[in-house]
């Protein structure tokens, strides 16, 4: 059974940054294009980012680009999010994301599996 477990949230300031871990079990990331989803309350979950698999190549949304950056481990089967110049608006309830690969996960849709989320909030 595919498991995937997020961890790094919290409550920062504006500016500050952060970073966000998946750990992946039961599937190795070879195996699977893996993604980043936000959802905030009474909103859709939306794209963040995503890595696909076996290009490599990321891809972001418009709003988080430039400042957030995806990576995978995978001899840890682990992937990253590195958030820069964190903005309130960035406030969400973040989710890991894996699908199938050679696929640009980039659809809720599309999602096989979603971690449980991590709280990220950020103060003005």
């Amino acid at each position: 059974q595919v498991q995937l477990v997020e961890s790094g949230g919290g409550l920062v300031q504006a500016g500050d940054s952060l970073r966000l871990s998946c750990v992946v079990s039961g599937r190795s990331l070879s195996t699977a294009s893996m993604a980043w989803f936000r959802q905030t309350p009474g909103k859709e979950r939306e794209f963040v980012a995503t890595i696909r698999v076996p290009s490599d190549t990321a891809y972001y949304a418009d709003s988080v680009r430039g400042r957030f950056t995806m990576s995978r481990d995978n001899a840890k089967n682990t992937i990253y999010l590195q958030m820069s110049s964190l903005k309130p608006d960035d406030t969400a309830l973040y989710f890991c994301a894996a699908g199938a690969v050679q696929l640009t996960l980039m659809v809720p849709a599309q999602v096989q599996v979603w971690g449980q989320g991590t709280q990220v909030t950020v103060s003005s």
